[in-house]
């Protein structure tokens, strides 16, 4: 496998398209109602700065991660329309705070391969606010280690400060009962006895064999 092949770990849609939000398959029939946010259009800016005030009220106790990737969108328009998170919390007033604005802008600044869980309800909204304050790489282990390794927000948070004050991912990981590249893995009885016979005959472990293949697929 060559190792020039990048990893996303960096939201590559334009800030406010509604890809996750306006995907039938993720929100069913919400998508017709998906809202693009253009920082570069006043109307649409000032629609954004509507939502980030009703978000900041109405965030507590929410359990519609739709709704939140929606305040989260609103957010990071209102930061790229006025130019920072400081012009864009004086934009809307109390009780938005800067640090309110840059955690969810950060997590629609989130790739969109974790962005779907959100959307979903696999991964909390709340959890992807932590996820969000690591950089690079480390924000997709953590994401996945809230879907495989069962990781509580308050564990996420623990985990993501961890990682920020220089500790590896693995470690930090660990340190929660969860090893970083572990999956349980469902397969087909033909495809497992396969997989099994294979790795027999050529005295390797499954493991390496589907990371092999794997490797050659992605």
């Amino acid at each position: 496998m060559s190792d020039e092949r990048p990893t996303r770990t960096e939201r590559e849609s334009p800030i406010g398209e509604p890809v996750i939000r306006g995907d039938p398959a993720v929100t069913g029939e919400r998508a017709r109602d998906a809202v693009q946010f253009d920082p570069t259009d006043p109307d649409s800016l000032a629609a954004a700065a509507e939502t980030v005030d009703a978000f900041a009220r109405n965030t507590v106790g929410s359990e519609d991660n739709v709704y939140m990737l929606r305040g989260a969108a609103a957010c990071a328009a209102l930061v790229r329309g006025e130019g920072s998170y400081t012009a864009a919390a004086e934009r809307v007033g109390e009780p938005v705070t800067v640090s309110f604005i840059r955690k969810w802008a950060r997590v629609h600044d989130l790739p969109e391969s974790i962005r779907r869980h959100v959307a979903q309800g696999h991964i909390a909204p709340t959890a992807a606010k932590h996820v969000a304050r690591v950089a690079g790489e480390a924000r997709l282990y953590l994401a996945w280690a809230v879907l495989d390794g069962g990781l509580t927000v308050r564990e996420v948070r623990s985990v993501a400060s961890a990682v920020n004050d220089g500790t590896s991912v693995a470690d930090a990981l660990a340190e929660h009962g969860v090893t970083l590249g572990a999956l349980d893995l469902r397969l087909p009885p033909a495809t497992y006895r396969e997989l099994r016979r294979r790795a027999s005959v050529e005295n390797r472990t499954p493991d390496d064999v589907v990371a092999e293949a794997l490797d050659e697929y992605l």
